[in-house]
């Protein structure tokens, strides 16, 4: 897939100020063009984001980087 298809939210920021992220990616889904996909930065798996967005029928696949976050990348079904 194409950069320009894929928008990246890190997340990590809003955590830290310890804000409550799923606003922050309720936002940025629902601005999801057809085809388009979310990759979300977290510092952590982000299993209660996974099972949300799975009920909204998205698909999940969250990936541990070397730097210990995680990237989970979130496509419609």
């Amino acid at each position: 897939m194409s950069p320009a298809m894929i928008k990246t939210l890190d997340i990590r920021p809003v955590i830290a100020r310890g804000e409550e992220p799923f606003k922050k990616i309720r936002e940025v889904i629902a601005t999801l063009a057809d085809g388009e996909e979310l990759v979300l930065v977290t510092p952590f798996l982000p299993s209660p984001a996974i099972e949300r967005l799975q009920a909204d029928g998205f698909s999940a696949r969250p990936e541990r980087r070397p730097d210990g976050s995680w990237r989970t990348q979130f496509s419609r079904l």
